[in-house]
């Protein structure tokens, strides 16, 4: 059973009423691409189902962030990226601005590393 929150703009884009550049879908997830790219590969891999963080997604589903890792691979790959970051901000002090779990997934600069803050 899939659960959406009405005022949330990725529940929008899952249910296809917001247009977004999709990368990649499947019964668990929407991949898209960033509006506001922080790399030259920079992709959004969202739920189906809402939860705020990936925190309360892994709460709820322990198999849901596999999901989304196994997506993030695959928009990844199949744009040519081996190599890539993936990134889950959780809480507003870490950065998260949409409060609907979802990972960036980054690639494609040879300056990228460990290095975060």
């Amino acid at each position: 059973m899939s659960t959406t929150a009405s005022d949330c703009i990725f529940c929008k884009i899952v249910a296809g009423e917001v247009p977004a550049d999709v990368l990649g879908r499947n019964d668990h997830a929407v991949s898209i691409k960033d509006l506001n790219p922080q790399a030259p590969f920079h992709a959004l891999v969202i739920p189906v189902d809402h939860h705020d963080n990936a925190a309360a997604s892994a709460a709820a589903d322990p198999a849901s962030i596999g999901h989304l890792v196994g997506q993030g691979d695959e928009v990844a790959r199949g744009s040519g990226n081996t190599d890539y970051r993936i990134i889950a901000n959780t809480g507003a002090g870490a950065g998260q601005t949409v409060f609907h779990t979802h990972l960036h997934v980054l690639g494609g600069s040879s300056r990228m590393s460990e290095h975060l803050v």
